[in-house]
């Protein structure tokens, strides 16, 4: 069935709450292991029709911000998924304190209970009203951003239009885009700001509801960290700062003799080379074609799902006014089919939405190719993220369909972008780490520790006379810091996974990917550290990892750029 066609009623949270506390009853008086374990396999299958229609009200919502119909229906969701959490919760105790678990844990794994004792603890009635509001603000940051429009050269354009003049050869125009979107950002300074407050304080509020602090264990709790916390992340920044931040500025240094300036200012950072970066060749329904040739030719696996995800026309690709920034991949599974939205603007970003989004939703097709049960379909969000920063590099024999002549500039630019990345994401992390413990922050202060951390993180970055990214604002144009709070640490461990797997397929492709598949086909089943390890990588929060990491990518980087010397 194609998307278009999907029925969509709005969730019966009344029905939901009925089935929840049947289920709950169901597992609390069970004769046998048996009982417990259908009345919870039944209760699951309720809960996928309900995320499968809030999904779908989601996912036209973002496709268009201003339809009334399913802007009334985010609402909804807002509203009531905190009580379709509550009712799931009854669920998991229910399973947590079964006189069975015992057998339950043997029939359905230890790390099933380690991630349900995660949850109940991220979760309390007296909390509900809490995220109804959080989800109500992410949703009004969310619509913010969506609707926003930069003038430019007389013209109207949504942000991510923006996208080519930001990577144009011409400096002047990198540089009037940067402004462009600078004015928008300056123009609804105050309700970003009031936004993130309010955000911030609520989430912490949340925490200490709950015994926290503040709110970062129970992040990591809803994030199922399940194999490292505070310390090891920790470690795994200092890592990034004393061991890639240094191969990074070397690579920067390459870029900017490159591109011939004398020093990188913000409008040049994401140029690659001085005649522009290597763009895509052809139309979007062009770009399109060539990755289903590229999905059917690697593997009989991605050509199966090449065929499910073209033929249903799963995905939402195209930039338009009133649709929602960003890109994601998410999952139907009442249909048994992932979705994958984001925003083509004419540059290499379009392609990586077909590796990058397309890995996440090969994995979402596998998990149900496989029947793997609901709970083991995903696994922790870093190992996720494994599977779409992998697939950008296993697509390599294939990049040529996109780029052509252009290809081995795409892939410098990719590789340089993808280890330069590094220092950033661990930004963006360090930074919510800091909000979060010091809530009562002013607009003003935490702009100034922005700043502090862009000397530390990326040193080589200078914003001259930008109004927005000057006075240290940059940080509200990642939605992740406001919609997914401490999420984007996980892209940083998913990137250095990632580069272990490219470093095989140069050995060998094939091998490579048969273990991709295997990393990919456990699904769930093991935590972060187990998937990692069972692949034969280098675990990245691990001592010496990252010198190891950084040290042979910087090669492979330097060895390239001889070709554009």
């Amino acid at each position: 069935m194609k998307f278009s066609e999907i029925p969509y009623e709005r969730p019966d949270v009344e029905k939901n709450r009925t089935v929840a506390a049947d289920a709950a009853e169901k597992i609390r008086s069970a004769a046998t292991p048996e009982e417990a374990k259908t009345a919870f396999l039944d209760f699951l299958a309720e809960e996928d029709r309900v995320q499968t229609m809030m999904t779908v009200a989601y996912i036209r919502h973002t496709i268009n911000t201003k339809d009334p119909f399913y802007e009334a229906e985010q609402t909804f969701a807002d509203e009531q998924s905190p009580a379709i959490e509550e009712a799931m919760q009854n669920v998991m105790r229910a399973l947590l304190a079964s006189p069975h678990r015992a057998d339950l844990e043997k029939e359905f794994g230890k790390l099933l209970f380690d991630g349900l004792e995660m949850s109940v603890r991220s979760f309390s009635p007296a909390i509900m009203e809490l995220m109804s509001e959080e989800n109500r603000l992410a949703s009004e940051y969310q619509k913010l951003y969506g609707g926003a429009i930069a003038v430019f050269d007389g013209k109207e354009l949504p942000l991510p239009l923006l996208g080519p003049y930001k990577l144009s050869p011409d400096r002047e125009v990198r540089h009037r885009a940067f402004l462009a979107e600078a004015e928008f950002f300056e123009k609804h300074r105050e309700e970003f700001d009031t936004l993130y407050d309010k955000l911030v304080k609520n989430r912490n509020a949340q925490a200490r509801a709950l015994g926290h602090k503040n709110y970062l264990e129970l992040g990591y709790d809803r994030l199922g960290r399940n194999c490292y916390r505070y310390k090891e992340l920790e470690a795994y920044r200092e890592q990034i700062k004393r061991d890639v931040v240094p191969v990074a500025d070397a690579v920067h240094e390459a870029q900017r003799r490159r591109i011939g300036v004398d020093e990188i200012m913000l409008w040049d950072n994401s140029l690659m080379f001085a005649d522009g970066n290597a763009k895509p060749e052809g139309t979007p329904d062009e770009i399109l074609a060539a990755g289903r040739k590229m999905y059917t030719e690697m593997s009989k696996e991605t050509a199966g799902f090449a065929d499910v995800l073209f033929g249903d026309e799963l995905f939402d690709v195209l930039s338009r006014p009133g649709k929602a920034p960003g890109g994601y991949c998410t999952e139907l599974p009442t249909y048994r089919v992932p979705f994958i939205f984001s925003n083509f603007n004419g540059t290499a970003g379009d392609v990586d939405v077909l590796t990058h989004e397309a890995g996440h939703a090969f994995a979402g097709y596998r998990s149900f190719v496989n029947n793997i049960p609901p709970f083991y379909r995903s696994p922790s969000i870093d190992a996720c993220e494994v599977h779409s920063m992998s697939m950008e590099f296993l697509t390599e024999p294939w990049h040529h369909l996109f780029f052509g002549k252009q290809t081995e500039k795409y892939e410098l630019g990719h590789a340089a972008d993808a280890l330069t990345f590094l220092p950033y994401g661990c930004m963006v992390d360090d930074f919510q780490h800091r909000m979060y413990e010091n809530e009562n922050l002013t607009p003003d202060e935490r702009n100034k520790i922005w700043l502090e951390l862009e000397k530390e993180y990326r040193p080589h970055l200078h914003f001259g006379d930008l109004p927005f990214y000057g006075r240290g604002g940059g940080w509200q144009r990642q939605l992740h810091i406001y919609l997914h709070p401490l999420y984007y640490i996980d892209y940083c461990m998913a990137q250095s996974v990632a580069f272990g797997f490219w470093c095989e397929a140069m050995k060998d492709h094939d091998a490579a990917f048969k273990k991709y598949l295997s990393f990919v086909d456990l699904a769930g089943t093991k935590t972060f550290g187990e998937l990692v390890r069972s692949a034969g990588l280098l675990v990245p929060y691990e001592a010496g990892s990252m010198k190891k990491i950084a040290g042979t990518i910087g090669a492979w980087l330097a060895e390239a750029e001889k070709n554009f010397q």
